[in-house]
Order: structure tokens, then sequence, then C-alpha cells
């Protein structure tokens, strides 16, 4: 009796793989580094391009809270303890959505031209996103300096969340290229 898969008797095929069925990395910076060029810098644009675009519904809420209190002779400004809890689903969403959408990348990271996928390969997806963005939080509250650190010292300059959760942050330009005008003439 064969187990091999349509006739291959190679060491990696049928069901007895020595590799644990796991693929290899999609992408390479040794064989692809154009994929990784310029992406750290990029990170910390597109991070505060995000940053803005969470701030101004949070900031928006705030004062509307606050012209409310006022309205309400100050019984509005209770709202105030729903104001923080709040803000954080509205960042976890806005991550999660984001990065589940169809470009697997926040509006930050769209306008950098960055993109995040798994490490073989797959688009990103809500869950994904979410702990992407809860994790990078934890992470930088009690671990400032390292996070960004080791995105410094390897290839794929992942960061510490980006390796908890098996992501890769790559030049989306490149991948991608943006293809030439036709010819009128």
């Amino acid at each position: 009796m064969s187990y091999s898969d349509s006739g291959n008797s190679g060491p990696n095929s049928g069901p007895w793989r020595n590799d644990g069925g796991v693929p290899p990395h999609a992408y390479d910076p040794y064989l692809q580094p154009e994929l990784f060029r310029g992406v750290s810098t990029r990170r910390v644009f597109a991070f505060l391009i995000d940053l803005i675009v969470i701030s101004v519904p949070v900031i928006l809420g705030y004062i509307f809270i606050a012209v409310f209190g006022v309205v309400t002779l100050g019984l509005g400004w209770a709202l105030f303890w729903l104001a923080w809890p709040a803000s954080v689903i509205w960042a976890v969403v806005y991550y999660g959505a984001c990065i589940g959408g169809p470009h697997s990348a926040t509006i930050g990271m769209r306008v950098m031209d960055l993109e995040l996928r798994t490490w073989y390969g797959a688009p990103g997806y809500f869950v994904l996103g979410a702990m992407h963005a809860v994790l990078f939080w934890v992470s930088m509250s009690f671990l400032t300096p390292f996070v960004v650190l080791v995105g410094l010292f390897n290839g794929r300059r992942r960061l510490l969340h980006d390796i908890v959760l098996g992501t890769i942050v790559i030049n989306n330009s490149v991948r991608y290229p943006v293809p030439h005008t036709a010819r009128t003439y």
C-alpha cells in the first residue's frame, strides 16, 4: 500500500511529510528585498495617520458629551464614563475592519502603500486586525523601546506583536506596480 500523492515519491510527499504540513514563509527578505525597503519608516507615518483617523471621532464624541452636559444642566456629563470604553472599542473595530477588509490595511497603511499579510501570505481578517491593535497597545505599554528595536534587527522588519501574531507588513507599491497608461496616438 502506497501513501504518496499523485505518484510523487519524494521525502515531503504524502501524509508522512517531515515539514509538519506548514508552508514556507511567503516573503523572503533576501530574495525580495524590495518588499521590505522603507517599511519601518512608512509604518511610523501610517501609525500617525491612523492615530488622527481614530482621534477625530473620539474628540467629536467628547465635545458632544460636553455640550450635551451643558444643555441638560450637568446630567449629560454622566456619559463621560462611557467615552473611554467607547474609544477603545472604536479603535479595535477600526483596526479589525480595515485589516479584515479587501486591502488588508488601515487607512494610514493604504496612504503609505503598506499591506498586512500573514507569514504564509494570506490576507488579514477581522480578528487578526483587532488582535494586532490590542497586542500593539499592550506591548507598547510595557515594552516600548524593545518593540521598536526588534523591527530594526530582523530582515522582515517585523515588530514584536507581528512576530507573536505571525503577521508581516510589506511594501504594497512594489508588489502591485502601477500599470502604464495606454498610448492614445
